[in-house]
């Protein structure tokens, strides 16, 4: 047990999908999963471990933004034997290419957030996705868009036009986990992917509702369990 974490060692699969949303943990874990056990409650921010077409897989959600994601990431990193973690999250849209419901993978993120910059003194860390996880599931998603994203910690930006020099440099969309995420998994020498559904742009236009962000990722969901 960790100070956030409730289950016993060898409770949580070496590959665990990690959504923000404790109810998006329990939708994946309850329609795409076998045989599922609750592993973690604590703060309410779920953990499950089951069977996908037979093989063992965990999900636990990470809470939102890079803090909260670090502490989880960071405890099944380092003390629960998790070799990869697969973010499945939303993001909002910054290139003109990408559109709501679309699939973007991220192969880096850039950030406003503070928390690697000291990483490596002297260095600004660049940190990337595990070329194997890509290449698994692009071979079942070659319709997704790849390419930079960011990760932001300010969620409701004073400057409305923040994003257009980013939409500048083809700056594909923006979360708030995956920087940090890629920095610990190579941290650890772990594996990550950050695999994430675009629910608004910031361009404007539709956007998903709550309800359909928990439940109407199920497309990019079940062909991250098919890669794994």
């Amino acid at each position: 047990m960790t100070i956030h974490i409730e289950a016993k060692p060898g409770d949580y699969s070496q590959t665990v999908l990690m959504p923000g949303d404790p109810l998006r943990a329990k939708h994946i874990a309850e329609n795409f999963l076998t045989d599922v056990v609750q592993v973690n409650s604590v703060r309410n921010c779920l953990g499950f471990t089951g069977y996908y077409n037979g093989k063992r897989v965990s999900v636990q959600a990470s809470g939102m933004g890079q803090p909260s994601l670090g502490i989880y990431a960071h405890e099944l990193f380092q003390f629960y034997g998790v070799q990869k973690i697969i973010r499945v999250g939303s993001c909002g849209g910054i290139s003109p290419n990408v559109k709501v419901g679309d699939i973007v993978v991220a192969l880096t993120s850039s950030t406003d957030s503070a928390m690697s910059k000291n990483l490596v003194p002297g260095f600004m860390i660049s940190p990337c996705c595990d070329y194997y996880l890509l290449e698994q599931f692009m071979q079942n998603c070659s319709f997704a868009h790849v390419g930079p994203i960011i990760s932001n910690d300010y969620f409701y930006q004073p400057n409305p036009d923040w994003f257009k020099p980013l939409m500048d440099l083809g700056i594909l969309a923006v979360d708030m986990e995956t920087h940090l995420l890629y920095t610990l998994a190579m941290r650890h020498c772990k594996c990550a992917l950050s695999v994430n559904t675009v629910s608004d742009h910031l361009l404007g236009g539709v956007e998903m509702s709550s309800e359909q962000r928990e439940s109407g990722l199920n497309t990019m969901i079940e062909t991250v369990l098919e890669s794994v």
